[in-house]
């Protein structure tokens, strides 16, 4: 499909978290869980920026243990162990009491109605968000960055999602709240880029960020921009 300023796009890809839901619902809804493992946590976003930096490997898990052991003076299985019971396991009976973005799930059932291929990527297993809200039976792709080997901003797993839809880069538009790592790491593998502004400069609703192609404000704004 001819879409205005971007040109023949075949896919609509997304990002998870802060995409498509907000992301402060998480982190208050789950406030005692991370309170109650609040060093844990320091700890873990330390590995993560770490982790961000790294070239594609087949061992990323087993890295990510080995850096978390590291960080907390622990054995490799207590690591193991602790992340599972605290991020993995721990946070997925949160999700199920949140809700998504209002019109994102109507946005993308109305994408794949018009004959886009959907598809979602995450640097967190999406199978955390159990049927995504409802967005799950829309999507031709889901993956996780993790089990790829390379978090984003490496073009590799924007590639590899490629390869998975069977459509070239050029012809995806992806989805994200990042500027760092979904519109630098989708541009790096040469897709086209639709950017959500935080929701504190949201009240500028002609706002745009230069290294996306598109910027928007709401779903129902990405809706206007992309089918009209």
């Amino acid at each position: 499909m001819n879409v205005k300023n971007l040109g023949e796009i075949e896919a609509i890809a997304f990002d998870i978290d802060g995409t498509i839901y907000p992301q402060w619902k998480i982190h208050l809804i789950a406030f005692f869980h991370y309170l109650c493992h609040s060093i844990f946590f320091l700890h873990y976003g330390l590995v993560r920026h770490e982790l961000h930096g790294l070239e594609q490997t087949s061992d990323f898990n087993k890295i990510q243990t080995q850096k978390m052991a590291e960080h907390l003076h622990c054995s490799y299985e207590k690591a193991d162990e602790r992340l599972k019971k605290i991020v993995y396991n721990g946070l997925e009976k949160y999700f199920k009491r949140i809700s998504c973005y209002k019109d994102c799930v109507e946005t993308i059932r109305k994408f794949k109605e018009t004959g886009f291929k959907i598809a979602l990527l995450s640097d967190f297993p999406p199978e955390q968000k159990g049927d995504v809200w409802g967005i799950k039976k829309y999507c031709d792709v889901m993956l996780g960055t993790e089990a790829l080997g390379a978090l984003k901003p490496d073009p590799f797993s924007f590639i590899k999602m490629s390869e998975k839809l069977k459509i070239a880069p050029e012809k995806i538009l992806f989805v994200g709240n990042s500027r760092k790592y979904d519109v630098c790491g989708s541009k790096a593998a040469g897709m086209k880029s639709a950017y959500l502004l935080p929701w504190r400069y949201r009240i500028f609703k002609f706002l745009k960020v230069k290294e996306a192609d598109i910027t928007f404000s709401n779903y129902r704004q990405l809706q206007e921009f992309v089918l009209n």
